[in-house]
This record gives structure tokens, C-alpha cells and sequence, in this order.
């Protein structure tokens, strides 16, 4: 039996209450075994004045985490599933995807207009290019405004009035306790949530899976992260590609909807498949052929002609 579980974890607010929900849930699997968090600074939170896109990625989040992990500095890492590249460092593994949340965006406005109600100019905060991209297809007359930071930044900013409305992930917001009145939850078959948003992935050794860890694995989560996560090495894109892909499970079914998306908001290609929850993965694979083939591989040469 492990008598002591290090779990690596970013210093932010939100990173912090994802790490301390899973030591909770380790310690609640034996209570003589002892957890601590170790907090690590990434390149993400070093760079907090530059877009991703223009830096590296979202894989910035996780990369000093997961050399912490490979070197046997801690036993696991805490992430939120849509920071983890589709590809992990050699001797890594996902060794449990927790029960996921709320996986839609939501917007939030200082004047409590939805999202369609917003004035032409109305300056919308976000970083994601996902986002910029189904914002602008949405609502052509918005002023799209990089917002960095994490979750109480963004909020001051919207509060003091130097953005009129911003998007933000439930998720986010969920475990952080934060309640507010007039927000928008957006429809995820239209504004299709980010690959694995409202998901935790703890990453472990490959050799090396306690089994307090193994506990947490929440099937029906682990299934749809995988569909989408299969779309996303499927399709290949960069940091710089809008991409979205949403999975769920009714019954024995995984329903998946996907799309790749011109950062400009004018070409979105959408599609969805269903089949068995064993074929999630080929499920994944099979819709990011299929929206390449409708339009999506041209707007991936054109995003790499202009980086």
C-alpha cells in the first residue's frame, strides 16, 4: 500500500481546488495514506502577457509538471483535461479521468445581455481560439478582445467595465464556488465545447499507478474524453487551429460532435457520429477524416501558410 501520494499541480486558483478535490478523493481511499500537493510554475503562468497560440499552447500548462512526474519528483499530476496535448511525455499515461462537470462555455456580460444581445462594437474577453472563432460566427459585430489571467482576472476586468461581457467555462466557475446572476449557458451542439473541457486527467508513470488513483477513473468520462481526444490527434492541428469536439453517452451509444473552424468565424466545418462505446476512439478518428475532407484540411494549410 502507497503510504504517501505527491501530487503535482499548478499554483492558480482553479488548479488548486482541482488538486485539492483529488486529494480529498485519494485520502478518502485510505485515510493512513498521506497526500500533499507540490505546486509547480509552468511556462503557461510565466507568459501570462501573450496569447497561447502565439507561445506554444496549451501544452505549456503541463509540460515542467510532467518532467516533475517522469524525474519521480511526485506520484501524480492534476490537469484539466483540455490543457493535455494529445500526445504525453514518453512513460506517461492517463491513469484516471474523474467524473467530469458542466462541459459548456458560458458568457457573462456586465450588463446581463446574452451573447446575441450584445451591441455591435461590444468588446468580448477571451483567449481561446475557439471561442474568437464560434463568438464571431455568432455575432459578426463583436469586438473580440485576448484576455488572459485566470478566472478572478478575467472577472475584475469585466467588472470594472474594461470588457463588456466575457466567455468563460461552467466548469471553471463550479469549482471554484463562484455564483452569478444573469449568466449564459451556451448550447453545446451549437457552441461545441473544447476537447475534454469540464474533464480532469490525472497522469502518473506508466509503471507506476497507485491504486488510489486508479479509483477515481470514471468510465463513461474516460470513454467521451477519448473520442474527442482521438479527433484531435486525428485531425493534427497546432495551437493555432479552432478546434472543438464534444462526446456523450446515452445507454450503450457515444454520440460525438466535432468541428474545425477558420479563426475568422466564416468557415466552420461541422459533423457528428454515433456508434458503440467500444468505438469511441475509431469514432474520434473517423469524424476528423471526415471534416478534413469537407474543408477542414484547407483551412489547416492556410493557418500554416500564415504562422
Amino acid at each position: 500500500m502507497t503510504s504517501e501520494i505527491r501530487i503535482g499541480t499548478r499554483g492558480s486558483a482553479l488548479a488548486l481546488a482541482q488538486a485539492r478535490w483529488t486529494q480529498r478523493a485519494l485520502q478518502s481511499y485510505n485515510s493512513t495514506t498521506r497526500v500533499e500537493l507540490v505546486i509547480i510554475k509552468t511556462s503557461g503562468d510565466r507568459f501570462v502577457d501573450r496569447p497561447l497560440s502565439d507561445i506554444g499552447g496549451k501544452g505549456l500548462f503541463v509540460k515542467e509538471i510532467e518532467e516533475a512526474l517522469g524525474e519521480g519528483r511526485i506520484d501524480c499530476a492534476v490537469h484539466s483535461m483540455k490543457d493535455v496535448p494529445a500526445e504525453l511525455a514518453p512513460g506517461l499515461t492517463i491513469a484516471a479521468v474523474p467524473e467530469r462537470v458542466d462541459p459548456r462555455d458560458v458568457v457573462l456580460s456586465g450588463s446581463g445581455a446574452a451573447l446575441a444581445e450584445l451591441p455591435a462594437g461590444a468588446k468580448l474577453g477571451t483567449s481561446s481560439l475557439r471561442r474568437m472563432a464560434l463568438a464571431r460566427a455568432f455575432h459578426s459585430g463583436l469586438e473580440i478582445v485576448p484576455l488572459r489571467g485566470n478566472v478572478d482576472t478575467r472577472l475584475r476586468k469585466l467588472d470594472a467595465g474594461e470588457l463588456d461581457a466575457i466567455v468563460l467555462a461552467a466548469a471553471g466557475l463550479h469549482r471554484l464556488g463562484i455564483h452569478r446572476e444573469r449568466v449564459e449557458m451556451l448550447d453545446p451542439q451549437h457552441f461545441v465545447p473544447a476537447i475534454g473541457q469540464g474533464a480532469l486527467a490525472i497522469e502518473t508513470r506508466l509503471t507506476d499507478v497507485p491504486d488510489a488513483v486508479r479509483a477515481l477513473d470514471h468510465l463513461p468520462t474516460r470513454t467521451t474524453t477519448e473520442a474527442e481526444r482521438a479527433f484531435m490527434l486525428a485531425v493534427g492541428g497546432s495551437c493555432h487551429t479552432p478546434l472543438a469536439a464534444h462526446a456523450t453517452v446515452a445507454g450503450e451509444q457515444i454520440q460525438l460532435r466535432a468541428l474545425i473552424a477558420s479563426p475568422d468565424g466564416r468557415r466552420i466545418i461541422r459533423g457528428e457520429r454515433r456508434g458503440d462505446l467500444s468505438q469511441a476512439a475509431s469514432l474520434g478518428t473517423s469524424l476528423a477524416q471526415e471534416l478534413l475532407g469537407m474543408g477542414g484540411e484547407e483551412i489547416l494549410r492556410a493557418l500554416q501558410a500564415d504562422s
